[in-house]
């Protein structure tokens, strides 16, 4: 990809075929798949359509490659991993382009994921060369105990399509870091970003068979005999719980390792001792980014009684001024949802809680027009039991209930089976610390409405899956541990 940002121009640069063992190729049946512009319903271009063939091809040339990549010195692969994050904040423009395209997020939105799916990169790139284990005296004194490390093997990478580039490198960039082979099956609605992502692998010398991308309309059928086969050792997925716990059971007959990042309903708590200001900017940040299609986003707003009605009413004049529009034009503020259906989920969580006696104070309507839109919208008097605050929303919706106690809202928080993230806007530290012991989430953002950063650890409890993604736990997820006991005579 040349460094332009022009919409037509990026899209001729971006590979459309498969990434099997170095080589970009056709699906072995010849089918391909439309990718859909969101903002406008229209067909940007057609990916090739990975078939089960293919999904095993990918899987022999990830096996083919495993041993000489783990045999790979650390400092080269780190090197590899530097050079791609160099190369892909170089080409900051032209991947933000292809990603508001295929997904809808506003130019600024796609600018950050860049950096922040990059700094993966970059990070693991710094944790290749620390990989070490241990050598120490059994308590006994008979044995000397060394540990040492070595890649799981051949992973596969399930991704979803709202963050296409840093969900794709926040699972390649340890994998490779720690000397596992890959294999990614980007979300069918958008695989450009992977591709593209894929071609940058290739420009800085990722060995063939090292990274294979497979895109597909039909994933199951694809994936289920890559899951089968005992050359694959690790599966991570990002999705919903539902789909997360179909390939739990899909993963227990091969006893393959998983990491999983399922879905979230995070509750954002605003405390009658809390920065008002702040707590807007905050809630603006956790619930717009990205429209609200985030499963970090702040899904349900506990905000104490005592200032509700303010809250509610300065969000409502924060969210009225912003722009809704395509996410290419400059200005956008709001871009288009992935798609009809996920706005008519919107519509209908929206309509449930309006039945159910909430008050609308800005939005609570799609847009007219072409393309998936749905506004800004602020509910409030919100009962805690409506769907709009039980069900992973998916959208520009704050629905805002109110709560009286720490002992009330926790329980509030704590009441769904979810367990992603948390929210926290409170001027008392040791109200913190009692609720970050308390919350049962694997996030807590505190006073903040962005938390997410690759040098921290990302995951949830409970049904928001297993696992770390990040951080210096991040690489561990790719790693077996290998003790060798030795006489101490």
């Amino acid at each position: 990809m040349t460094t332009v940002t022009d919409p037509t121009a990026v899209l001729s640069t971006v590979p459309t075929g498969l990434l099997i063992g170095g080589q970009w190729r056709d699906a072995s049946g010849g089918g391909t798949f439309e990718v859909l512009d969101p903002a406008t319903g229209e067909v940007l271009t057609s990916v090739a359509d990975a078939t089960p063939e293919d999904g095993m091809a990918a899987l022999d040339a990830a096996a083919a490659a495993q041993a000489e990549w783990a045999a790979t010195a650390p400092r080269t692969r780190a090197e590899l991993l530097r050079a791609a994050w160099e190369l892909t904040i170089e080409r900051a423009d032209d991947l933000a382009t292809l990603m508001t395209l295929e997904m809808g997020k506003p130019l600024a939105d796609a600018r950050g994921e860049v950096t922040y799916g990059a700094e993966f990169l970059r990070w693991f790139s710094e944790e290749a060369p620390r990989i070490n284990g241990r050598y120490q005296t059994a308590p006994e004194g008979t044995l000397r105990i060394l540990t040492t490390k070595r890649p799981v093997g051949p992973c596969l990478f399930i991704t979803p399509w709202n963050f296409p580039l840093a969900m794709a490198t926040r699972k390649i960039a340890p994998a490779l870091a720690a000397g596992c082979t890959t294999i990614l099956k980007p979300a069918n609605a958008t695989p450009l970003t992977a591709l593209a992502f894929g071609q940058i692998l290739r420009e800085v010398g990722v060995p063939d068979g090292v990274v294979n991308i497979i895109p597909t309309n039909t994933a199951q059928p694809v994936t289920g005999p890559i899951i089968q086969d005992r050359r694959l050792r690790k599966l991570s997925f990002t999705g919903s719980t539902a789909v997360g716990s179909a390939l739990l059971k899909e993963a227990a007959d091969n006893v393959l390792r998983t990491s999983m990042e399922l879905g979230g309903c995070a509750p954002f708590l605003v405390f009658e001792d809390a920065d008002l200001d702040a707590a807007v900017a905050g809630a603006r940040l956790a619930k717009l980014r990205n429209m609200g299609e985030a499963c970090t986003a702040a899904n349900r707003l506990y905000v104490h009684r005592s200032i509700a009605d303010d809250f509610a009413n300065a969000l409502t004049e924060n969210f009225r001024g912003l722009r809704v529009g395509p996410g290419i034009e400059e200005g956008t503020d709001v871009g288009p949802l992935i798609s009809e259906d996920q706005r008519s989920k919107v519509v209908e969580l929206v309509s449930a809680a309006r039945d159910g006696g909430a008050r609308v104070l800005l939005g609570g309507d799609p847009v007219d027009g072409p393309g998936y839109f749905y506004p800004p919208t602020v509910l409030t008097d919100v009962p805690t039991d409506s769907p709009v605050m039980t069900e992973e929303i998916f959208g520009p919706v704050a629905p805002i209930a109110t709560f009286e106690s720490e002992e009330e809202v926790i329980a509030l928080a704590n009441g769904l089976d979810v367990g992603l993230a948390g929210y926290i806007f409170t001027n008392d530290m040791q109200r913190v610390l009692r609720l970050s012991e308390r919350l049962e989430v694997g996030l807590v953002g505190v006073n903040t409405g962005l938390i997410s950063n690759a040098a921290a650890p990302f995951g949830g409890v409970k049904h928001s899956g297993l696992g770390r993604e990040g951080g210096v736990e991040g690489i561990e997820e790719f790693l077996e541990t290998i003790y060798v006991g030795i006489p101490a005579t």
